[in-house]
């Protein structure tokens, strides 16, 4: 647990927003991997958000003027045979002492303790359908609740999605939150200057992502924040490719799009550049113009601007581009009602980032672009993709993929690139290229040995 981070107070604010009834919030259950082997344990990050607990199987109920406290957890208890094979457990005490609730209880007995505070309720938050067995227990609960109808004792009449409150929570960003972005950041730049340090022809796209990774882990991070995306030549026209198994190639460029996971935030950071580490003239020329859309994208992220305003700036500036290289035709203003620009550019300029890399909170309110507030995070990552294959494209321009990504926080007076440090100028990806640096994790004469 992070103690940067008051989760009472966030726990605080999400009650009094409730201000009666039950939320129920449970944390992501174990996946399994094969056979027996599971994946790396990952929270969920609402539950996380509220409490900083970290293990499997656990609940979070809260309960405004409860009798027995407002914040009640069910964890594992310690179990000494079962911490030989799977690692030490908080237990109950070590949950009570270390993360603030007010009672905790064995999570082998909530469905004798649970029901009791559903009775008398009006209330209940809980969101419906992302766990489906979580909610048959859940529905058990309610209906445990029901059956005393007879002796007097009422239960909750109406389901509340507990979602929508703790996502507006997350969606501002407080300053212990932002720090930890920072740091997710900076390790995810360093990640991708050495990548770039050491990128060549002949290595593999796996090979970059093991470089990445390293750092990652070198550096303190988790895990990626996300599966990482190393497309070399026409493979980075695949918005979504994570094979990363190509032979990187003279002349071609590479995408990758990769983050480091820190302290539950993730980063989330796309450089694009020559794998021979000088651009060609269409390379340059593609580049320059996805640059510039960023830019201009970068410049409209500010407060009070609707959350379209950037995208809508970088679309103009990649449309124009095209037409002015000769990639579509017509008029700029033909060009944004037909959407011809849209073969090759095909997605949004971004996204809130946060605990999740597609992060949570509302992009509209009531039908509207909701403006942006001091504190939202979001990326910025235009692109543009000539599929190999495109026609009535001149071959020159087939099988490039550009794509340039920020993390940005908006601020009280505009905004704050969090991963500035990431080179993306032409000059400054050309001069890392040129300083010769060693590939990580093995020692010179260990990687002889794969030459």
């Amino acid at each position: 647990m992070d103690t940067t981070v008051d989760y009472v107070a966030r726990r605080e604010r999400l009650l009094r927003r409730m201000g009666q009834g039950v939320a129920i919030i449970p944390t992501a259950t174990e996946k399994t991997r094969n056979a027996d082997a599971h994946y790396r344990f990952r929270h969920n990050s609402d539950f996380y958000y509220l409490t900083g607990f970290p293990e499997p199987e656990a609940v979070l109920v809260l309960a405004p003027g409860h009798p027995l406290g407002s914040t009640i957890l069910f964890v594992r208890p310690r179990d000494p045979a079962r911490e030989i094979w799977d690692g030490y457990r908080a237990g109950l005490e070590g949950a009570r002492e270390q993360y603030g609730a007010d009672q905790v209880f064995s999570i082998h007995e909530i469905n004798d303790i649970l029901p009791g505070f559903l009775e008398n309720q009006d209330l209940l938050f809980y969101s419906v359908g992302r766990n489906p067995d979580f909610d048959a227990r859940v529905m058990h609960w309610l209906n445990q609740a029901r059956a005393k109808v007879r002796a007097g004792i009422s239960a909750p009449r109406e389901i509340v999605d507990v979602d929508e409150m703790i996502h507006e929570m997350r969606l501002i960003k407080d300053d212990a939150e932002i720090e930890l972005m920072r740091r997710a950041a900076g390790i995810s730049g360093a990640a991708h200057r050495q990548a770039m340090r050491v990128c060549r022809p002949g290595l593999y796209e796996y090979e970059l992502e093991a470089e990445l990774e390293y750092v990652f882990r070198r550096q303190g991070a988790t895990a990626p924040a996300y599966t990482s995306i190393v497309g070399g030549g026409v493979n980075a026209c695949v918005l979504h490719y994570i094979e990363n198994s190509r032979m990187l190639a003279d002349g071609d460029l590479v995408l990758i799009d990769a983050g480091a996971e820190y302290g539950g935030y993730a980063a989330d950071i796309t450089r694009t550049f020559p794998v021979n580490g000088r651009f060609s003239p269409e390379q340059r020329d593609l580049y320059a113009l996805v640059l510039a859309a960023q830019q201009a994208a970068i410049e409209a992220v500010r407060p009070g601007s609707p959350y379209n305003a950037y995208h809508d700036a970088a679309v103009a500036v990649l449309a124009q581009g095209l037409l002015d290289l000769g990639i579509i035709r017509g008029s700029l203003e033909e060009s944004l009602e037909t959407g011809s620009y849209k073969p090759f550019y095909m997605h949004r300029t971004g996204h809130w980032l946060g605990m999740d890399v597609h992060d949570v909170g509302a992009y509209k309110l009531k039908g509207e672009w909701r403006p942006l507030q001091a504190g939202m995070v979001l990326t910025v990552e235009p692109g543009l993709y000539i599929a190999p294959d495109a026609e009535n494209v001149d071959a020159r321009w087939r099988g490039i993929g550009i794509r340039i990504e920020d993390d940005v926080l908006v601020t009280e007076n505009g905004h704050d690139i969090l991963t500035k440090d990431t080179p993306k100028r032409l000059e400054e990806i050309e001069d890392l290229m040129g300083q010769a640096a060693p590939r990580l994790g093995l020692s010179a004469e260990e990687l002889a040995l794969f030459e």
